[in-house]
């Protein structure tokens, strides 16, 4: 079997991961980026008050770390239980490599699916799906082992989140 590391094939969708390295942050980054982890939606002005920064070095270095590709996206996570979605479920999925790419891009074509990450090890994605009932997710596992290119899966349902998302730590460190 070839390297599981697609990472950077699998770059399709707007604000997908690369193996790129993002612009390096410094001690006033980390203070600026706290204040934005604080309130995602503040201005540079609120973002210059909180930091004791000018509001023109906290646009720039904001600018800087978007055009860096450290700064991704802004998106309000919506909670897919709110839209019916109750069950969330990993499935591990080993690809033929010469068709990773097309299995991705038809990973893009399922509704359910929130998230795939290239990985290594024995299975080459972990793709990330939300579902309604134990009879939608079993559908939509079908859904994808039925997508040309793949060659088994392994879901595991998700019981309950533990630790929330978060970068609270990491910012803080120096």
């Amino acid at each position: 079997m070839l390297c599981n590391l697609h990472t950077n094939r699998v770059n399709q969708e707007k604000g997908a991961g690369t193996l790129t390295a993002p612009t390096p942050v410094d001690s006033i980054d980390r203070r600026i980026l706290l204040a934005l982890n604080d309130d995602p939606r503040a201005p540079a002005i609120t973002l210059a008050e909180r930091t004791g920064l000018s509001r023109n070095t906290v646009q720039a270095r904001l600018t800087r770390l978007e055009t860096g590709g450290t700064l991704r996206a802004f998106e309000r996570r919506i909670s897919p239980a709110a839209l019916g979605y109750p069950m969330t479920a990993f499935i591990l999925t080993t690809v033929t490599q010469r068709k990773l790419q097309a299995v991705a891009d038809a990973l893009t074509a399922v509704p359910e699916v929130l998230e795939v990450l290239g990985i290594s090890g024995a299975v080459d994605l972990q793709v990330q799906v939300v579902a309604r009932d134990a009879d939608d997710l079993y559908r939509i596992a079908g859904r994808i082992l039925d997508i040309d290119g793949v060659e088994q899966t392994n879901t595991s349902l998700v019981m309950r989140q533990l630790v929330n998302y978060r970068l609270t730590p990491l910012l803080e460190q120096s």
